[in-house]
């Protein structure tokens, strides 16, 4: 696995991986010196966190024959105060449309992605906790 940024200007740089087209654009706030034209490093490992998770709940549900139309799952981290700014924890939440008879499949899978799946949550997992809800639209 391998991925590359590219400068762009002031704190945007452009995050690729050879091979792909795929491009996400990471920048600070004009506070900070940025431009404003992505999201910084640390929401994008949040965002990232999401991601894998996202993805295991989605194919473990499938797996388990649960019907859902969506998932939105959202990350908190509140931040220590001292140099270099770690997390000190993480929040999530899990929302689904999924029928309210599927809820203990939904929670089982969430716990899965936790427990099992996601590499991003067992990394960060190391270092602050990851604490989760699951709520329904």
């Amino acid at each position: 696995m391998q991925v590359q940024i590219n400068w762009v200007n002031a704190h945007a740089f452009d995050l690729g991986s050879p091979g792909s087209n795929h491009v996400v654009r990471i920048d600070a706030p004009v506070e900070s010196g940025g431009t404003d034209t992505g999201l910084n490093p640390k929401k994008l490992l949040l965002g990232s966190l999401c991601g894998c998770s996202g993805i295991d709940v989605v194919d473990i549900l499938k797996k388990m024959k649960v019907t859902f139309q969506r998932i939105e799952i959202s990350a908190h981290a509140e931040q220590t105060d001292e140099t270099p700014k770690t997390f000190r924890f993480i929040h999530m939440i899990y929302k689904t449309d999924a029928a309210p008879e599927d809820a203990d499949k939904v929670a089982r899978a969430v716990s899965l992605s936790h427990e099992k799946y996601c590499g991003i949550s067992a990394m960060l997992a190391k270092h602050c906790p990851i604490t989760y809800e699951i709520a329904h639209f």
